[in-house]
């Protein structure tokens, strides 16, 4: 008999810790799991997947007004909010049900409460049920940064967003990351007033800043509004139940219906006993870890945004299974986190991979060169829309190894997913080169660089 009542206990039922838990119970582990709010976490429940349905949605918005170009007579079309809100909650609803049956499936045992640690082998659960494992593995994920400022309970962050009783005719945007950029986007297709505010001059600073020159250029010309160098400094809730939102930039303060902050996401680690027991954080509050995952109490790990080294979804699900294999199948393994492919599902959105040209240069000084590629979409030509595709290849050395790739464009991120391969192999721009065309579409541009 063990010592103790799990194998592995894990806590927070997102993408990571699922994927944790369903691995190791194949490789024969006694697991649990203990999820406080819904099955899924922030990328399904309200992230990433409700939002690309959002995205989805606001695609009809330029497809509608375009579609008399491809010879259909469309007429009396209007968005409700409220029915593809509902309709997008159903879907999540459905996702979590598929979380829970996969555990369910795995024999790992779900609870549906708050746990926190009291030792490093002991959970307390919120029904005051003490339990022990000789493994806790921490998949809290993270939590949306609030506003900073007085007023900061008038603002939504990405958390409520998803739940509006209705479209704002107005919505300030605060941030110039992928979320705010995002619902920039999706906003103002819905036929939302969008202005975006950002404390510095510069949005998505990670990216390729060209790429990310054209997205402001096209967001400006769709009527999108961007009030840059502009840190936040208080939110005023008015009478009519719009709010007003001062900025140091020497401005005038700026009245909307709604206003979202969405200035970065922090980990969620607060109020857990992690401290207490003697499992180090960083000022952030993310749990130091190593690359196999172990923090610094030797039966207690962490994996995915909770420990704030690359806040993506397919990052947390490796992350649980290399875990897994390490802890209980008898695999030693860590991930890389070197040329990670991401995207922004902007208007139009962004994929990117590698270097950027910026990094490159910083980097490996003259020995690179930059391809582009300026186009403006057939499908585009067509409907009159002038809004044009940018992608960018970044090669290093005499073989010109690619290092970087970065598009923005229609179905940027579907195209770039198997470019990445490339980056990742280390291949030549020759490999591109010898690759046959498939015409007309945009990802022939990938392989026609001059």
């Amino acid at each position: 008999m063990s010592e103790f009542d799990y194998d592995l206990f894990v806590i927070g039922g997102g993408s990571g810790g699922v994927r944790a838990a369903r691995i190791s119970s194949t490789h024969g582990a006694k697991v649990a799991i203990a999820e406080e709010y819904r099955m899924g976490g922030t990328c399904v429940i309200r992230g990433c997947v409700p939002k690309k349905m959002l995205v989805y949605g606001a695609h009809f918005a330029e497809d509608l007004h375009e579609a008399d170009r491809y010879g259909w007579d469309i007429s009396g079309a209007e968005f409700n909010w409220t029915r593809l809100r509902d309709i997008i909650q159903d879907d999540v609803s459905r996702l979590e049900g598929l979380y829970a049956g996969t555990l369910g499936n795995a024999d790992v045992e779900i609870y549906k409460e708050r746990a926190v640690l009291t030792g490093p082998n002991e959970i307390k659960l919120a029904s005051g049920k003490v339990i022990t494992a000789k493994y806790i593995l921490i998949a809290t994920g993270g939590w949306p940064a609030n506003a900073g400022c007085p007023g900061e309970e008038h603002a939504l962050t990405s958390n409520e967003i998803f739940h509006l009783e209705e479209k704002p005719k107005s919505i300030i945007i605060v941030g110039g990351g992928y979320i705010a950029n995002e619902f920039a986007g999706i906003f103002h297709a819905f036929g939302s007033d969008v202005t975006v505010a950002n404390r510095s001059e510069k949005i998505l600073r990670p990216y390729d800043q060209e790429i990310v020159g054209k997205l402001q250029e096209m967001g400006e010309a769709k009527g999108i509004k961007y009030r840059l160098s502009a840190p936040l400094t208080k939110i005023d809730k008015n009478d009519d139940g719009t709010v007003t939102v001062h900025f140091d930039d020497g401005g005038e303060p700026q009245t909307a219906d709604v206003v979202m902050v969405a200035t970065g996401r922090v980990p969620n680690s607060a109020n857990m006993g992690l401290a207490e027991i003697g499992v180090e954080l960083d000022k952030s509050g993310a749990v130091v870890v190593g690359d196999d995952n172990k923090s610094s109490i030797d039966s207690v790990y962490a994996v995915g945004d909770v420990t704030n080294r690359v806040q993506l979804t397919p990052v947390a699900i490796r992350e649980g299974h290399a875990f897994a294999d390490s802890v209980f199948g008898g695999n030693p393994r860590t991930i890389s986190y070197e040329n990670i492919p991401s995207a922004v599902f902007s208007a139009p959105p962004i994929a990117s991979v590698g270097l950027t040209e910026d990094a490159a240069r910083a980097q490996h000084g003259d020995d690179i060169k930059v391809y582009k590629s300026d186009f403006r979409p057939m499908k585009n030509v067509l409907s009159g829309r002038e809004e044009r595709g940018l992608y960018k290849m970044i090669t290093q050395g005499p073989e010109e190894i690619v290092i970087g790739l970065h598009m923005i464009g229609p179905e940027s991120s579907e195209i770039l997913q198997g470019a990445a391969i490339a980056i990742v192999g280390k291949m030549p721009k020759q490999v591109f080169d010898d690759v046959v065309a498939i015409h007309p579409s945009m990802a022939e541009e990938l392989v026609l660089f001059k």
